[in-house]
Formats: C-alpha cells, structure tokens, sequence
C-alpha cells in the first residue's frame, strides 16, 4: 500500500470517529446513538466496494486513536492475513450483482445467482452461496424496496465557539486587475455558535490553493475549530484538504449533494454581503475590494447584534475564550503539498520541474516530498514515516569537482579546496600553487 493511500486511508477514518474521540464527553446513550447512525449510513470508503461500516469496526478505530494519544497515523490501514487469497465474491462479480439486482430489483438471491451463471456474470473458480450474496446485498441496501421518507430537518446552533464553522464561497463584483476586468470570489468563515467571521477574503479564483489560504488565515487568526463543514464542490472534496484538517484535529463534514438547508447560516452572511457592503463599495482593484471588506466586518458587522442571537457577533465568540484551541506554530506545515517519487541512482529527484539530491540511503526508493507551492526551494523529504530534512538543489558544476577518497567518501579536488589567507578565506591562483 502506498503513502497517498495510508493517508486517505487515515483521512476517512478520522472524519468517521472525529465526535466520538473529542473533547466533549459523551454519555453512553449519546454515544451509542452516534454509534448506531454511523452504522446505517452508507459510506465511500477508499479502496473498498464496501459501503457500511460494522459498530465493532468503528469502536476499534476509537480504540487506535485514543491509545496512541491521538495520532492520525494510528488508523492506518494494515495488510491483510489473508492477501492473496480468494474471496467470496471479487469486485467484477459484485459490480455485476448489482448492476443485475437494478435490472432486476424484485427477483429472490435464488433466481439472481441462477442468472448471473446463465449470463456468465460469475468470475471463474467462484461459486457464490445464497447466504454471501444475501449478505452483500443487504449491506449495500440492495434487499428491500422502500418508499422515501421525510427528512427529519431541525434547526441547530453550535453550543460553543469554535465548535462548527461553515464555509462556501461566493461569487464576488468584477474588479480591474493588471489591465482587465476579472471576476472575483468570496471565500468566507463563519462560526456557527457566535456568527463572527473567523475570515473573509476576495480571491480571483475559486480552487484549492485559494481555499487553502484563506483557511491558514482563519486559522491562525481565530483558532482551530472543531468541525468545519462545507460544500461538495472539487476544492472541498480534496485529498490534500482532508489530510490537512485531519492533521490538525478537526472534521471535515460535507453537505449532502442538493440539500442547501444545512448552509443556511454561511449563505444568509453572504445574503448581507450582497444588500449591506456591496452596494457600498467604491473602490476598483481587488486590494481596494478586501481592504473596505475588512473594514466593514470589523466596524460593522462583527459590533451589530445579530437577530438570532440577540448579541454581536464579537462579544458572543469572545465570552467563552477558555474553550477556544489555538492554532500550532507550526500551522504552515500543516498546508504543504506531498508529492510521490523514486530517487535516481545518481540521487538526484525531481519536483516540478527542479532538481534536487537525496542523500544516498535513499537511492532505489520511493519518498514523500512536502512542500509549499509559494516556496518550491524548500523540500523536505520522508521515507516510511521518518524525516531525512531538506533536498539540496543540484548544482552540476559543483559536482564535476568532487572525487571519492580511499573509503568512498566524497570531497573537492585539492585546486578547488578554499585556502585561508591573511586577507581571508580565497581561491588559490596557479601563481600560488
């Protein structure tokens, strides 16, 4: 199993246990509800065609995390003991059982298995019995037919600041920028219990790179909040997000695909952006767009009370400080990109375009490179789970001076080897010599 799959791996399992390993203590009935609800929702669990999860399998993931003090790594996937070996049913067989009970939603596991043999469905060497496939089907909720239910909806506020922050973004005025007119975006924060803006920016763009540092802002400027919960687009749904939230502790929850409701707060604060700041503005440049923003949220927004609440939003985040996490010194490293490669025999590798060296423990292996995009020079390298530092950019000339000594050890040829002068350290002259 490769790195970039142990860290969706670990990723997904932290988003299924993260409100039953925080901070807030659960009465057992409170926990066997969450227990119980997990248990019958379907999940995509990566590198599996499973779509439940058993309660005894959600309790040991609780049981890795909290024994090794709350390390992402402890929920790491292991290899199975019986690798290699033959299933019950294989993933072209189960596709296919499927894809039959949708053609055939109404038929018995009798006459299924008959006619995935009639057609030829089953892989070679597979005889599956009326018990797995009752089984596989019932786990995916293929057994029973069942007319939609209403949806239970209740309006919900978060009991603390920092509990729960929604985000989304929003489409901004168009603004002059480097001699066009560009669109803008407003990618926003907002706490669900006090309503304050942890952060709001004006970007040009709506991808992840934009997401992610308005998020390092947020963070670094209100703390880190317990869950965050956001929409279901391409920026949101990123590995590199899910890795960087579970990093540091906190869930990242999606809302259902085409139920806005659960929004409502994030969408109503952009609903005020567009009646109370817009129509306001006067500037031209994107500078001008976020400096007015940020007055406007500080003088105005975040010092009126808001409706709900019957308080500003300010004095309601800042009246229970004790229960806010700040955010690590080290939060930057938490943002960095990885990138898979395998260090050349000559050691050097190769990151967007850059070469680097390795040190020669790592020849022949593939490593995991962490870096920002804004800093491209400064590459940490890590093998199975163990930091090696920094890559030294390779300088080719550089290394046509170095020979090897008798025990294989490098160094500069003796004309290349910096003399030390009255005057200071020097290059030797052939006068010199």
């Amino acid at each position: 199993m490769d790195e970039h799959h142990k860290r969706r791996v670990q990723t997904f399992r932290f988003g299924v246990i993260h409100d039953l390993v925080g901070n807030v203590d659960l009465d057992p009935g409170e926990q066997e509800r969450l227990i119980r609800d997990k248990c019958e929702r379907k999940w995509v669990i990566p590198g599996s065609d499973r779509t439940r999860i058993t309660r005894s399998t959600i309790l040991r993931w609780v049981k890795l995390y909290k024994d090794s003090g709350g390390k992402l790594e402890s929920l790491a996937n292991h290899e199975r003991s019986d690798q290699g070996k033959p299933r019950a049913l294989d993933q072209e067989t189960a596709l296919s059982l499927m894809r039959l009970r949708a053609e055939l939603p109404k038929a018995t596991v009798a006459r299924l298995i008959s006619e995935m043999k009639r057609r030829g469905l089953v892989s070679p060497g597979l005889s599956p019995a009326p018990t797995t496939v009752y089984r596989f089907l019932d786990r995916n909720g293929l057994m029973k037919v069942t007319a939609p239910q209403p949806e239970d909806r209740r309006k919900f506020e978060a009991e603390l600041p920092n509990d729960l922050w929604q985000s989304d973004c929003m489409h901004g005025p168009m603004i002059r920028h480097e001699g066009k007119r560009r669109k803008t975006y407003l990618i926003a924060f907002i706490d669900d219990h006090s309503r304050l803006i942890p952060h709001a920016e004006f970007y040009l763009t709506e991808s992840l790179g934009s997401f992610l540092k308005a998020l390092q802002d947020a963070l670094s400027t209100r703390g880190l909040p317990r869950r965050l919960y956001t929409d279901n687009g391409p920026a949101f749904r990123s590995h590199h997000l899910e890795h960087v939230t579970a990093s540091l502790g906190i869930a990242l929850v999606h809302a259902r695909p085409y139920k806005p409701q659960g929004k409502g707060k994030i969408e109503r604060f952009f609903r005020t952006v567009r009646s109370d700041f817009l129509p306001g503005f006067r500037g031209d440049t994107l500078d001008e767009l976020n400096h007015a923003l940020s007055l406007w949220l500080g003088d105005i927004y975040h010092q009126r009370k808001h409706s709900s609440t019957g308080q500003t939003p300010f004095a309601r985040f800042t009246a229970k400080m004790e229960c806010l996490r700040q955010a690590p010194r080290d939060l930057a490293e938490h943002f960095r990109k990885t990138a898979r490669r395998k260090v050349a025999k000559d050691r050097s590798i190769s990151l967007d375009g850059r070469l680097f060296e390795a040190p020669v423990a790592l020849i022949g292996k593939q490593v995991s490179l962490l870096y920002h995009e804004q800093d491209p020079q400064r590459v940490e390298v890590v093998f199975n789970g163990q930091t090696y530092g920094l890559l030294v950019p390779l300088d080719i000339h550089v290394n046509c001076r170095v020979k090897r000594d008798k025990n294989n050890n490098p160094e500069l040829m003796a004309r290349d080897k910096p003399q030390t002068y009255k005057g200071g350290s020097l290059w030797p002259t052939r006068r010199d010599q």
